[in-house]
């Protein structure tokens, strides 16, 4: 438990509001095939998320971030209308920005 609460006091310092996810067909958290849990993020506002990616990365205790920056070119959300919404990465031609602050 102390462990735990050390990483979402850590989660909160990088301006995350970390969940402990919860199963849904039995009592408890969710745990992963090597017996860590998975803490969902809820975040507002823009951040730096190769800067965020690193620092969590580096952060004894943080497995895996789930972020994922970097891998893909294009992103599809489906809207609540139904439609579906297409963002597609910039390319480094001509792109002066952090291209790798993309989330997808």
């Amino acid at each position: 438990k102390q462990w735990y609460q050390r990483r979402v006091r850590e989660l909160r310092e990088f301006g995350l509001e970390p969940v402990l996810r919860l199963a849904e067909s039995k009592a408890g958290p969710v745990v992963s095939d090597n017996g860590n849990f998975i803490v969902d993020a809820m975040f507002s506002g823009v951040h730096n998320w190769d800067a965020l990616e690193t620092k969590m990365c580096r952060t004894p205790g943080i497995v895996e971030t789930g972020l994922f920056i970097d891998y893909a070119k294009v992103a599809y959300f489906g809207m609540e209308d139904g439609s579906v919404s297409v963002v597609r990465k910039p390319t480094l031609t001509g792109f002066l920005g952090n291209y790798a602050s993309w989330i997808v």
